[in-house]
């Protein structure tokens, strides 16, 4: 699932430094799952009998990116999309600019450049679903952080006994549908969930002939899936996507992205990452006995996604923070920050990389990795993005998209270079 870029770019003050680390651990983080998507047929990101290997050391990587990957810094990206979205206003704000207009050009330009990334480069976008939910999680810019959570834990709970509840309805549906004399609405419903919720294996052959030819069949492949996206997966997650923004506009509130809680606090939170590890395990053994059946992960989305993620989200959050107030391997600590600081030009790159190694009209992988071996490829891009991001930054002011973004949504062209570059570039 995604990923997306919470800041346009401008350099923090050292207060906020933390948040731009956290933000480059999630950008790192998310491609831990969406290397699946890029790498072969896109179902095989929940399902790995569907495609890529579910045995051995294939099941192994499903289980722990499932545990540790699946959503989790996607999660953290949702809330410090809300999070930057008050330190932006906050800073229109403070510069005598309306915070509304500032927002609402910075969405409208992210959605323009979410249609782009979905249609021309990967299909996965996530850009489209945050512009739109951003438009109206900006509602509540100025609210009680109080108010923000609950708001957001009211959702989430809302979409936890939505989705218990649709398990239990599709569950008694098929039962009934066994028995003789069964309700014929109980049948039918049951039928309808299965053609629905039905992989559609047939489809592998076209997205692997698709995407291993030309640029013009893989957008062809690419746009249906990008539809698909747009249309029912992005309505599917809009409430827990809403729920995350809320949420995280209310820890940048309270400070807890800036690093202002005490060490302890920090700690308690950290704790919640291995009780959170230990509440994937039933999951994974459900999915795995019911061989990942589309009525298990209706429950098992909604428990994760709901009672696991978030915490999980919150933990890895505190874990980096605790880290970059060590002081231990600062110039590790400003790798993350500078990686977050360029988390728009990181997730865009990652998909033209991306989409090069695995596309037929770069190098042609996909579909030929075990899912293992992705992890190679997600190693690579991580010491890539680690690499490129603090030496760009101490040239150019902006990342590259970053730039261009702030430029779009401000109507003009943004400077490029550093002060002191430019400083250099007239003497």
């Amino acid at each position: 699932m995604t990923d997306l870029p919470a800041s346009d770019g401008a350099a923090a003050p050292q207060r906020l430094r933390t948040l731009d680390a956290v933000r480059g651990v999630a950008v790192l983080g998310i491609l831990l799952l969406n290397i699946i998507d890029f790498a072969m047929p896109g179902y095989a990101e929940i399902d790995p009998s569907f495609y890529g290997g579910s045995t051995g050391a294939n099941w192994w990587e499903w289980a722990i990116a499932y545990a540790i990957g699946d959503g989790k810094f996607r999660g953290l990206f949702t809330m410090m999309f809300g999070a930057s979205t008050l330190l932006i206003a906050d800073r229109a704000l403070s510069s005598g600019q309306q915070p509304a207009k500032v927002h609402y050009a910075r969405m409208a330009t992210l959605f323009v450049f979410g249609m782009v990334h979905a249609y021309l480069i990967w299909a996965g976008d996530i850009l489209v679903l945050y512009a739109l939910t951003g438009m109206i999680a900006f509602i509540g810019w100025r609210a009680p952080p109080r108010m923000l959570a609950t708001i957001g834990l009211l959702l989430l709970a809302f979409k936890f006994a939505d989705g218990m509840l649709a398990y239990q309805h599709i569950e008694a549906a098929r039962v009934a549908s066994t028995q003789p004399g069964a309700d014929p609405q109980m049948v039918a419903d049951w039928r309808s969930f299965v053609q629905q919720a039905d992989p559609h294996r047939d489809g592998i052959a076209r997205e692997l002939a698709g995407y291993r030819d030309n640029y013009a069949d893989a957008l062809a492949v690419r746009a249906r899936t990008a539809i698909f996206f747009q249309t029912v997966i992005n309505r599917i997650a809009f409430v827990d996507t809403l729920a995350l923004m809320l949420i995280g506009m209310a820890l940048f509130r309270w400070g807890f992205f800036s690093g202002t809680w005490s060490r302890r606090a920090y700690w308690l939170t950290a704790a919640a990452v291995p009780l959170a590890w230990a509440g994937y395990i039933p999951l994974i053994d459900w999915l795995s006995a019911t061989h990942w059946s589309p009525l298990t992960m209706i429950a098992t989305e909604a428990i994760q996604l709901t009672l696991l993620r978030p915490w999980l989200s919150l933990g890895y959050a505190a874990l980096v923070i605790l880290f970059v107030q060590s002081g231990r391997l600062p110039g590790l600590a400003d790798r993350f920050a500078a990686t977050g600081r360029m988390a728009f030009s990181n997730y865009l790159g990652t998909s033209i990389v991306c989409t090069l190694i695995f596309n037929g009209y770069g190098l042609g992988w996909y579909g030929y990795l075990q899912r293992w071996q992705c992890l190679i490829v997600v190693a690579g891009m991580w010491l890539l993005m680690l690499a490129w991001s603090k030496p760009w930054l101490d040239r150019f002011a902006y990342g590259p998209f970053e730039w261009l973004w702030r430029s779009a949504a401000r109507g003009q062209w943004q400077p490029f270079l550093r002060a002191r570059q430019v400083a250099n570039v007239s003497q």
